[in-house]
């Protein structure tokens, strides 16, 4: 198999392409995103309207938020970003099934007793809740059978108030397929009919640690985000792989074989917007990513969120890209061009010339287009970003 470089002008969005994806989305691109969190769920369902192909490495590294008590509970990777982006691309047209999208999206109610949440899962298990009720038939099973292996395996004292049903369900496909996640992703992708490809960036069970500037180091997800601790009081030197979250354990993780296919079936790679370090590098790190990404000659592009971030400390645009080209080049190689791994940085047009010019300068050619409807969101226009997303694919 050999692989030829074609070189095309591009105008910037381009109609043509976009109209031809919109009008037969079964046929669109393999758009590959490399991202976690909640940031790119608006722009997957919009995608949806112009391709069902495109795939969704997501960081199972994730130690706080909807992921934390499973975790803790079973020793499993994190499930709650995986789950929702597996309910943004969800089929959302009559031909899905809305009644399953319904009970994977339902949250136990947070204020309820413990003894009633657990016969609420019971009614679920047996079949009499009323969300399961209207599931029909195998899909009802294999839903009962998912949460009746979550429920065996439960600990006493594990806390279901404002649990997602849908990490539940994961959870117990986990449980139920020898400490496998990719079984029961691809079971949850049919049965709500997912539009594309979700997948974990790695398999291995591990957690995220930090080197920080000032010597100190952090173990977990959670102390990074500034979300569910203090914001970081020094900037972030290196991020690692760590074994359980305790001591400093470093550790490795592969990247799949089946991740390594779905890069090279590629036709876009998008490191995405959402949290710099924990959603974003966090899903480089796997041995072999900066390998299989370095090997294909298609665009590369990079999304630097907008607004504040408190991972990075005030790091520039320039700071960000040398971040992301060395995470890749300890794997691809030191002496890695930046070409092979990076080739597009699409920015807000509000970014000034300076920063632009210095990202510039490490390789990638800055695209700054009107990405922003509402000048005081932080948050790109979904419709905009996916126009020129799908105008380089």
């Amino acid at each position: 198999m050999s692989e030829v470089t074609i070189t095309r002008a591009v105008s910037m969005p381009d109609r043509f392409r976009i109209e031809r994806f919109q009008s037969n989305p079964k046929l669109g691109p393999r758009l590959l995103f490399f991202s976690g969190g909640s940031a790119l769920n608006t722009v997957a369902q919009v995608l949806k309207r112009y391709t069902h192909n495109s795939i969704h490495l997501v960081t199972p590294f994730d130690s706080g938020g909807s992921s934390q008590a499973l975790r803790q509970a079973f020793d499993m990777p994190a499930v709650g970003d995986l789950r929702s982006r597996l309910m943004a691309l969800a089929d959302e047209t009559v031909l899905g099934h809305p009644d399953v999208f319904r009970l994977f999206t339902h949250r136990f109610d947070k204020a309820a007793a413990s003894e009633d949440l657990c016969g609420e899962l019971d009614a679920m298990i047996a079949g009499h809740h009323w969300l399961v009720d209207a599931i029909e038939q195998p899909m009802r099973l294999l839903i009962q059978n998912q949460l009746g292996t979550f429920r065996a395996a439960c600990p006493a004292d594990f806390d279901l108030r404002g649990a997602s049903i849908g990490n539940l369900i994961l959870a117990g496909g986990y449980l139920g397929q020898t400490k496998q996640l990719e079984p029961i992703i691809f079971l949850m992708s049919k049965l709500v009919g997912v539009q594309g490809i979700v997948r974990a960036a790695s398999d291995d069970n591990l957690h995220l640690g930090a080197h920080l500037q000032n010597g100190e180091t952090l173990i977990g997800q959670h102390m990074l985000t500034g979300k569910e601790q203090p914001p970081l009081t020094s900037p972030i030197r290196e991020l690692f792989l760590n074994e359980g979250l305790g001591e400093r354990r470093s550790a490795v993780a592969s990247f799949p074989e089946r991740n390594r296919a779905l890069v090279g079936s590629a036709d876009l790679v998008c490191y995405a917007p959402g949290s710099f370090y924990t959603s974003l590098i966090a899903n480089l790190l796997p041995d072999g990513v900066g390998r299989s990404i370095a090997s294909r000659t298609v665009p590369k592009v990079y999304v630097p969120s907008l607004g504040p971030d408190p991972e990075t400390q005030g790091m520039g645009l320039a700071e960000r890209v040398a971040v992301l080209l060395a995470t890749l080049r300890r794997d691809a190689g030191e002496d890695c061009p930046a070409n092979k791994l990076l080739t597009f940085v699409i920015a807000d047009k509000s970014i000034d010339d300076a920063e632009a010019e210095a990202a510039q300068a490490l390789g990638p050619t800055v695209l700054r287009l009107d990405l922003v409807n509402d000048r005081s969101s932080p948050f790109y226009d979904p419709e905009t970003l996916c126009e020129a997303l799908l105008s380089l694919a």
